[in-house]
């Protein structure tokens, strides 16, 4: 037998260009391939050294280019990109061809493949029948591997690779192949008929096979010795036709025609044995045939020319003593039948149904996955979505209708109350528990009312007393005006407190808006108070049942149901339909309910069924990764992905079937269903039980609808009663802060007028003085005028004369030029009560400033203490000791002088909201606008039973003290400016 020579391979390495890819397209470390790279090398050193007729020779080239095939997905190694030379030396030539085309390697490895296999073929023991089974499957796998060199390799780049030469070794391995087969047909004895068209087909590729050997020897690729070799298995195959064609001639009584072939076979057996003889003893070891070929070629060419011999002397003796047929020429005799065994079986073929994931083993690189794959295989992830989601949506479909046509039905709850006559389910409804609960353990609301009372009143007074302070300060201010006349140049208290009486405006007006509400809250309260205290009461001995129940029969209901949960009628009257039988003719009420259950049942587990179905739908699409098919194909569907996504799509037709098979099933029971459940409330016998329920229906649903609206009720004044108490917190420190402004504006207008009193009581007695001392020197120089003693001449003293500036000026308006401040556009100052006197209104910066300049308040207490020696005549009109009044503030800590203004939201839309005004300038240093009106209240729940309120000590930023109220005697029997000095 003729087997092909391997081709021989120099070493690569393919480690360092894989990484430097990885690097570069992937982006990937190639550290972590390491190993990857390190087992297909050792790959290639393994196929290098691969048996020529060995099984597992077969299998380590079949590994590396099955690991080949898989790595050109990833990995483009060619000139242009992965530079790796592939150096191989042709199988019959030996010379050297290099190529960076990884196609090349590839075929060049199933080239030895087949090599390998036609080795394996030729060396086994054709005298069994496993090497006869061997040898005959071998020969076709390796003329299908020549065959899928040609087929895909077109441009060979060494002369073994060629077409004609891979043709030509087809043919070869075909005609072996089918000499095997004979051989194995013979020795099972077979028809002659059959082993003849075998033996003919065998003669045909043997004749094509020496056409193509003789243009390879010319051409001097091929061994001469081939040729022989083709040529006797040529002539011993033609020989073996015509042998079995005149044995079948001679059964069919054809004994001319047979002794005619027995000749022809004659002369091929001759030529045969001729060819054989010649063939030289030892054989070439580049020609691949065995030493002992030739004298196995005679001595089975030997055998076969004898046994024709014998058989033609014993035809040609029973024709010329019996049969006297005569003997047709050669050239006459009909073409035997050909009938090919053999065939080039697929590489997909080639383990016969082995695992050939086995062979060669899991993809080394498939932790690589291409950007191209990624992208396919997000466009499968979109489809599966689609699908999946149609599928769903059927199935929420199908459900939705279910669920509608159930409700319609009012099933299963109707049918429930159909079977127990009248025991309907009257037990609690869980939101009423749920109310009784939330009621349970709040205290009743008279506490908070009373609270928001209090809080009211205390707000009241405060404002009250700024009132009354503001009040008085002006009627002082203008009854000393109206005594020193001009001198008197304070400014009018009215252009200095519209601030203040405007925010007290404000504030009235939002304490009356709040009580409006708190008597809305109140009125709810009474309205509902028995129902809260029901409910609560319930809710603390967990009695909600008690009380459903007794609301049910204030309602009307027929039946109710004691705390454990026993339900009693209410007339013995009131059976079950179940027991009732009016021997009305057809199915009775237990037969038909029975019949309505059931087909609830069977809908039931069709729903069931179907949600099972599509989460195995999800399930099997999350698992499901077309990666490595994607990878395997990637060459094959290029622009075609959507024809491998339907076939992959396939798979999850079962899933769909099924939805859809339950989809028409569910459609026909509820046909039926609403038949069989319409046929039932037509009973007689139910309808009137179908009106009680309505009925009890109804009074169901007023009850809830009643306690629903108790418990938001509830809820609304939990809520009302927060926010005022919120709203009341936050106006008593407000209104606190404007007590303090009001205490230190009317504080500083007394030390203001103090110094002003004492001004013009100094400017009183100087101007008086001083009119004696120029009379005294006017009659001093007349005296001395009228001297008569000429020794003494005039002393002139120079006495100082009180000058103009040191005289109470009736026309100077020490603060007319300080105080100058443009009315509010907001607030209309409220009226003076001396407006003929009332100078413009001045600014906060001009009037601190007219206070700087005033002369120290000590000094002015001590000069007149020091002459008049006590306090002012108690008939002057003003008498300040009348007026109780406050020790004077000590001057703010810097940056506490401002009280914030943005720092509350608006009041919840319960309590009034009004704008108060925000000033820029204020009348006097020391004084702080009020706040803003409070913003809305916290949303925590309060315990009103024990309410607390803390006030802080000092709004605005001002640290305040008040004095004890029983001290206003004790600083009336005092001096009513002392401590004015301590005011800077």
């Amino acid at each position: 037998m003729i087997s092909c020579p391997l081709k021989q391979t120099n070493e690569i390495d393919w480690v360092y260009p894989l990484k430097a890819h990885i690097r570069q397209a992937y982006g990937d470390d190639p550290d972590r391939y390491t190993e990857e790279c390190n087992t297909l090398n050792r790959l290639r050193q393994d196929m290098r050294g691969a048996g020529k007729d060995s099984a597992a020779g077969r299998d380590l080239l079949y590994r590396y280019y099955g690991q080949l095939e898989l790595l050109d997905l990833r990995f483009p190694v060619d000139e242009n990109h992965i530079k790796i030379s592939f150096t191989w030396f042709d199988a019959f030539t030996h010379k050297p061809i290099s190529q960076y085309s990884l196609a090349y390697e590839k075929a060049s490895i199933i080239f030895n493949i087949s090599a390998v296999l036609s080795c394996h073929a030729a060396n086994q023991n054709r005298f069994e029948d496993a090497g006869l089974k061997t040898a005959y499957h071998s020969f076709q796998a390796a003329a299908g591997m020549f065959t899928y060199i040609n087929e895909n390799f077109l441009h060979a780049p060494s002369t073994d690779l060629s077409r004609d030469t891979v043709k030509t070794l087809i043919t070869i391995m075909l005609a072996q192949g089918q000499e095997v087969f004979l051989q194995k047909q013979v020795a099972d004895g077979k028809k002659v008929g059959l082993l003849a068209k075998l033996a003919s087909q065998a003669s045909y590729l043997y004749g094509q096979a020496v056409e193509g050997i003789q243009e390879n020897v010319q051409r001097g690729v091929f061994d001469k010795l081939w040729v022989q070799v083709a040529q006797v298995k040529h002539h011993s195959s033609t020989s073996l036709a015509q042998y079995y064609q005149a044995l079948a001639d001679d059964d069919a009584n054809a004994h001319g025609m047979a002794v005619a072939r027995l000749q022809s076979a004659e002369v091929e057996g001759r030529d045969a044995l001729r060819i054989a003889a010649a063939f030289p003893s030892s054989v070439s070891p580049n020609s691949c045939l065995n030493s002992d070929t030739g004298a196995c070629l005679a001595d089975a060419s030997k055998k076969h020319l004898a046994n024709v011999q014998e058989r033609l002397t014993a035809l040609n003796k029973d024709n010329d003593f019996i049969y006297h047929q005569t003997i047709p020429a050669e050239t006459t005799l009909s073409v035997i039948p050909k009938l090919p065994a053999a065939k080039a079986i697929p590489v997909s073929d080639l383990y016969q149904g082995q695992d050939i994931q086995r062979i060669i083993g899991p993809d080394i690189f498939q932790k690589l996955v291409p950007m191209s794959v990624t992208e396919s295989a997000s466009l499968y992830d979109e489809e599966k979505a689609k699908l999946v989601r149609a599928e769903a949506e059927n199935v929420e479909t199908a459900n939705g209708e279910m669920a509608a046509s159930l409700d319609y039905l009012k099933l299963p709850d109707s049918l429930n109350i159909l079977k127990g006559g009248m025991d309907q389910e009257t037990s609690v409804d869980e939101r009423f528990r749920a109310w009784c609960e939330e009621l349970a353990g709040h205290e009743p609301f008279g506490q908070a009312f009373d609270q928001l009372s209090a809080d009211k009143s205390t707000i009241n007074g405060f404002l009250d007393r700024c009132v009354k302070q503001l009040d008085m300060e002006e009627s002082i201010c203008e009854k000393m005006r109206s005594k020193y006349g001009v001198d008197w140049t304070q400014q009018p208290s009215s252009r200095l407190t519209s601030t203040l009486w405007s925010d007290i405006q404000s504030y009235r007006g939002a304490i009356e808006e709040a009580s409006s509400s708190d008597a809305q809250l109140l009125n709810t309260a009474r309205q509902y108070e028995s129902d809260f205290d029901e409910m609560r009461s319930a809710g603390e001995t967990d009695e909600a049942d008690v009380l459903y129940q007794r609301a049910m029969q204030k309602a009307g209901a027929s039946r109710s149901k004691s705390r454990n949960g026993v339900t009693s009628p209410a007339s013995p009257q009131e059976g079950c339909l179940l027991d009732d039988d009016y021997g009305e003719g057809g199915l009775t009420v237990p037969d038909q309910i029975a019949k309505v259950e059931d087909l609830l049942k069977r809908l039931s587990l069709i729903k069931r069924d179907r949600m099972q179905v599509l989460r195995d739908l999800k399930e099997k699409a999350q698992g499901d990764d077309i990666s490595n098919v994607l990878i395997l194909n990637k060459k094959s569907i290029a622009n075609h992905e959507s024809r491998l996504f339907q076939v992959e799509l396939e798979k999850y037709r079962p899933h769909q079937n099924r939805l859809l098979q339950g989809t028409h099933k569910q459609a026909a029971l509820m046909k039926e269903l609403t038949k069989a459940y319409g046929d039932l409330l037509q009973d007689k016998r139910v309808r009137s039980e179908q009106l009680r329920y309505e009925s009890f229906t109804r009074q169901r649903n007023q009850v809830a609808t009643k306690y629903q609206r108790v418990f938001q009720a509830f809820n609304g004044l939990v809520d009302g009663l927060v926010r005022a108490h919120s709203f009341y917190s936050e106006m008593k420190d407000t209104v606190e802060d404007l007590e303090r402004n009001v205490e230190s504006f009317v504080s500083n207008r007394r030390s203001e007028g103090a110094q002003l009193l004492g001004q013009i009581e100094r400017d009183k007695a100087n101007y008086s003085g001083g009119q004696a001392d120029r009379e005294r020197d006017r009659l001093r120089d007349l005296m001395e005028r009228m001297s008569m003693d000429p020794s003494s001449s005039p002393t002139k003293t120079s006495t100082p004369r009180p000058t103009q500036a040191s005289r109470p000026s009736q026309t100077q308006e020490p603060y007319s030029s300080k105080f100058q401040q443009p009315p509010s556009s907001n607030h209309p100052p409220r009226p003076s009560s001396n407006p003929n006197t009332a100078p413009p209104p001045q600014s906060v910066a001009s009037l601190s400033r007219g206070y700087s300049q005033q002369p120290a308040a000590g000094g002015i207490q001590g000069e007149r203490m020091g002459e008049a020696g006590g306090l002012p005549s108690v008939n002057d009109p003003y008498n300040p000791m009348a007026y109780p009044y406050q020790s004077a503030l000590s001057a703010p800590p810097a940056g506490q002088g401002v009280y914030y203004h943005n720092h509350v939201q608006a009041p919840h839309h319960t309590y009034p909201q009004q704008a108060y005004p925000q000033h820029s300038q204020y009348p006097h240093q020391g004084y702080v606008p009020p706040p803003p009106p409070p913003g809305p209240p916290p949303s925590s729940q309060m315990n009103f039973g024990n309410p607390e309120i803390s006030h802080p000590s000092g709004s605005g930023g001002y640290a305040y003290h008040q004095p004890p109220r029983g001290s206003a005697t004790q600083h009336a029997q005092q001096d009513p400016w002392a401590g004015l000095n301590a005011w800077k």
